[in-house]
C-alpha cells in the first residue's frame, strides 16, 4: 500500500484565493508545514491571518484541540520567491484557470524544486495532460482537485495525466486520505468527474424553462423536496455564478467537439450577456436585490379529499402512497397493476412518468385521463410532487388525481406535459452520464458515486440511484426523451445498454 507524504514534508501551496487558502488550512491542521505564496504583495500574509482566525474559530467550537490548532497556526509560512520552495515535498498551485500560466509556473519549478517533487494542479477543467506537456518531467505532475471550500468539503479528485506516474497518483490518494479526505481517481478527460457527470443537473432544467414546464422556483421546489437535492438548479447556479458555470459548460462542450449532451443554455447566456451573474451580481434567475420578494413555487389549490381511490400494483410510488393514505385514515381499495399504472380515481388513471409527454401516453395506452408523477427520491418522505396531464385529460379527472396526492400530505405543482418531468429526466441524464465516465475508463463506478455525492452534495450516486429505480425503467426513459426530441443528446450509455441485457446492476 503507497504511503502518504510523511508530515514532516513541506507542502507549497501558490495562489491564496479561497481554494488556496482552504487547501492550506487542510495541509496546516494536518500536520504539514505550509509555504503560502501569491504574486500580490502582502496576499500570502493576509491569507495566512485569515486561515488561524479560521482555525483558531474551530478550536474555540470545540472541532480541532487547542494544542493542534496551535501547531497549525505555526505551521502556516508565507514566501515571497519562488526560490523558496526549493525544499517543498509537494507544490499545489491555485492560480488562474490558465493553460499557460499553469504551464510557465511549473516549468519555471522544475529547475527549482528537487526531483521527487511532486507537482498537484487545484485546475477543474484544464487537461492535466497539457499541463504537463510543458514540462521535462510530466511523469511528477497530476490533478489535486480539491472543491470549495476545502476544509468542509471531503472530496479531492486525484486526475491522472497521459504521463502521470501511477506512483505519484498514488502518493497523492493516500495523501489526501491522510488529510481526512475522500480521494477519487480519475483520467484527465473534460471536466473530470464532477464537472463533467453534474452537466445535466443545470441543462435538463434549463431544458425544462425554455419549455415552459414551469418557472424556477417550481423546478428548485420539486428538485428539493421530491428529488432530494439540498438546492435546486437554479438557486444553484445562482449562487455559483453564471459566469463561471456557464463558463465550464461551454469548456466541457468545446472539449467534446460540440456534444449535444453538453450544448450550453441561451437563457443562461442572456443572463450573462445581460451582467445577471446570481448572488453576486444581486441578479440571476431569482432577484437578490434589497427589497425584493423571494418567488414561491407554483402549488396547487387545495381540492377535497375524493372518494373512490384504487391503488394499483406495489410499486414504491403505489407502496408510499397506500402508506400514507392509511397514517391519514383515508379508505381505499387495492388491484393489480398490468400496465404500470400506480393509482385510478374517477377515471383518472396515474403512472410515474417513464418519458414520454402525458399526452403521448395516453394515446398509446387509451386511457384519455393520464396523469404522469414525477419520480421521488422516497415517496414516503416527498413533501412536493409534480404532476403533468394529457391534453385529452377530463378537467375533473385531473382534479382528482391532485386531490388523491394532496390527501396523502404531499403538496402537487403541475407542470406542462414535458417529457419525463424534472427529477427522472435529471435523474436518468446523471446516470446515463456517470455511466459513460466509467464505460470510458474515467472512473471506477464507486468513484463516480462517490465524487458526486460528495463533490456536489447529491443524496445518492447517480449509479446506485438508477440501480434503485431499475436500469430497464432507466433505459426507457432514455429512450423515451430520444424519441421525443429526436436529438443525439439523449443516447443511452453502452454501460446501461450491457447492464440492462445481463440483468446485473451497475455495481454489480
Amino acid at each position: 500500500m503507497t504511503a502518504p507524504l510523511p508530515p514532516q514534508s513541506v507542502i507549497a501551496v501558490i495562489g491564496t484565493g479561497a481554494m488556496g487558502a482552504g487547501i492550506a488550512q487542510v495541509a496546516a491542521v494536518a500536520g504539514h508545514t505550509v509555504q503560502l505564496m501569491d504574486n500580490r504583495p502582502g496576499a500570502a500574509e493576509e491569507a495566512i491571518r485569515a486561515i488561524r482566525a479560521q482555525i483558531t474559530k474551530l478550536a474555540d467550537k470545540g472541532k480541532l484541540k487547542p494544542e493542534r490548532a496551535a501547531q497549525a497556526n505555526a505551521n502556516l509560512v508565507a514566501v515571497q520567491q519562488l526560490s523558496e520552495l526549493a525544499g517543498a515535498s509537494l507544490v499545489i498551485e491555485a492560480i488562474v484557470e490558465s493553460l499557460q500560466a499553469k504551464q510557465g509556473l511549473y516549468a519555471e519549478l522544475e529547475g527549482i524544486v528537487g526531483d521527487d517533487c511532486i507537482f498537484g494542479t487545484n485546475t477543474s477543467s484544464i487537461s492535466v495532460t497539457a499541463i504537463g506537456a510543458a514540462l521535462k518531467r510530466p511523469q511528477r505532475l497530476a490533478g489535486l482537485h480539491f472543491f470549495n471550500p476545502a476544509p468542509v468539503m471531503a472530496l479531492v479528485e486525484i486526475v491522472s495525466g497521459l504521463a502521470t506516474d501511477p506512483a505519484v497518483a498514488a502518493t497523492l490518494f493516500a495523501t489526501a486520505t491522510a488529510w481526512g479526505k475522500t480521494a477519487v481517481h480519475a483520467k484527465s478527460t473534460p471536466g473530470f468527474i464532477v464537472n463533467r457527470v453534474a452537466r445535466p443537473y443545470y441543462g435538463e432544467a434549463l431544458r425544462l424553462l425554455t419549455e415552459g414546464a414551469a418557472d424556477c422556483a417550481t423546478i428548485d421546489a420539486i428538485m428539493r423536496e421530491a428529488g432530494g437535492f439540498r438546492m435546486g438548479p437554479f438557486e444553484l447556479m445562482d449562487m455559483i455564478g453564471h459566469d463561471v458555470n456557464y463558463a465550464v459548460t461551454c469548456s466541457v462542450w468545446n472539449a467534446f467537439y460540440n456534444d449535444p449532451r453538453f450544448m450550453p443554455s441561451l437563457v443562461q447566456k442572456e443572463l450573462l450577456d445581460a451582467g445577471f451573474l446570481g448572488k453576486k451580481s444581486g441578479r440571476g434567475f431569482f432577484d437578490y436585490r434589497e427589497g425584493a420578494s423571494k418567488p414561491t413555487p407554483q402549488t396547487e389549490a387545495t381540492r377535497e379529499v375524493p372518494t373512490g381511490i384504487t391503488l394499483c400494483g406495489e410499486s414504491p410510488a403505489a407502496q408510499a402512497l397506500a402508506e400514507r393514505l392509511t397514517q391519514a385514515a383515508i379508505p381505499f381499495d387495492n388491484t393489480l397493476s398490468v400496465d404500470g399504472r400506480i393509482a385510478q380515481v374517477k377515471g383518472a388513471v396515474l403512472f410515474v412518468t417513464d418519458g414520454r409527454s402525458a399526452t403521448q401516453r395516453a394515446s398509446d395506452n387509451g386511457f384519455a385521463n393520464t396523469v404522469l408523477v414525477d419520480l421521488a427520491l422516497d415517496y414516503r418522505a416527498a413533501t412536493r410532487l409534480a404532476v403533468a396531464t394529457a391534453a385529452q385529460c377530463a378537467d375533473e379527472a385531473a382534479d382528482a388525481a391532485i386531490a388523491l396526492l394532496q390527501a396523502t400530505g404531499v403538496q402537487v405543482s403541475r407542470f406542462a406535459d414535458i417529457p419525463g418531468l424534472a427529477v427522472m429526466r435529471t435523474v436518468a441524464m446523471l446516470a446515463n452520464e456517470a455511466a459513460d465516465a466509467v464505460n470510458q475508463g474515467v472512473c471506477s463506478a464507486q468513484a463516480a458515486d462517490a465524487a458526486m455525492r460528495l463533490g456536489v452534495n447529491y443524496p445518492l450516486g447517480p449509479l446506485a440511484w438508477a440501480d434503485s429505480i431499475g436500469l430497464p425503467a432507466i433505459r426507457t426513459v432514455l429512450a423515451n426523451l430520444g424519441t421525443s426530441y429526436g436529438e443525439d443528446r439523449y443516447r443511452i450509455s453502452p454501460l446501461i445498454q450491457r447492464h440492462v441485457f445481463s440483468k446485473r446492476p451497475l455495481h454489480g
